[in-house]
């Protein structure tokens, strides 16, 4: 029809896979919760020893730096080695490549049989990959090494230390702005309260249901409180 005006094409985007998101999501959820859990569980024991807003603040803000600063040393180290892990099975491969070609080849060809393709496709995407990219092909489809899913150490540093920190302001501010047999309950409440809230929040952001998270978190740090309090209490009495 003359004049009539048609829709756009829609346009297809690509999927907002959370595996994109793993790397960060992990050390942001650890750092946060473990700065959550030490320094409220600390906070709490301290508290129920006696100790005055003063010790709070210091043993507080002791926990916070050192924590974070742990926590960010721990991660970069730690996935420093997995990213050693993958650059060596590169370079192996890199070498297998260029001894035994017609091995690895051979070796693509399995891997796609394997995975669903007739032998002649299978032949025909592997010699593809192994003229423009073998080494890639290698580590994705025989390792399951990915772009996306490569370690990043200092990003993994980064988060955890900065979450870690946030995740300690929490139950430190409430120590030190409650006063008085307000004190060890605002702080508990306040710490599983950000807690079950990061729980469900990593859930989301998973792609898993936000109560499951917000369960797993909430029950687990609420043991750990509860036995820090225990302790506190318990040397508080001994000491007086």
């Amino acid at each position: 029809m003359t004049g009539a005006h048609r829709a756009p094409p829609r346009t297809h985007r690509p999927e907002d896979h959370r595996s994109r998101r793993a790397g960060w999501i992990r050390a942001m959820v650890l750092g946060a919760n473990d700065g959550l859990l030490s320094t409220g569980a600390l906070l709490l024991g301290v508290a129920a020893a006696g100790a005055s807003t003063d010790a709070l603040l210091t043993a507080g803000v002791a926990a916070l730096v050192a924590g974070a600063l742990s926590m960010g040393l721990g991660e970069y180290v730690s996935v420093s080695s997995q990213l050693d892990v993958e650059r060596a099975d590169r370079v192996l491969e890199e070498n297998e490549i260029e001894l035994h070609p017609d091995a690895e080849t051979r070796e693509l060809r399995s891997i796609y049989v394997a995975r669903g393709l007739t032998p002649e496709l299978a032949a025909e995407v592997a010699d593809a990959l192994m003229a423009h990219d073998p080494v890639t092909a290698h580590m994705r489809d025989e390792l399951g090494h990915t772009e996306e899913q490569r370690a990043r150490p200092l990003q993994a540093a980064l988060s955890s230390t900065a979450s870690f920190a946030i995740g300690a302001l929490v139950p430190l501010l409430v120590a030190v702005v409650v006063r008085g047999d307000a004190r060890v309950p605002a702080v508990a409440v306040a710490a599983i309260a950000g807690m079950v809230v990061l729980g469900g929040v990593s859930s989301a952001l998973g792609g898993a249901p936000m109560w499951r998270g917000a369960l797993r978190v909430g029950l687990g740090g609420s043991l750990a409180l509860a036995a820090t309090f225990v302790v506190g209490s318990l040397f508080g009495t001994a000491v007086g």
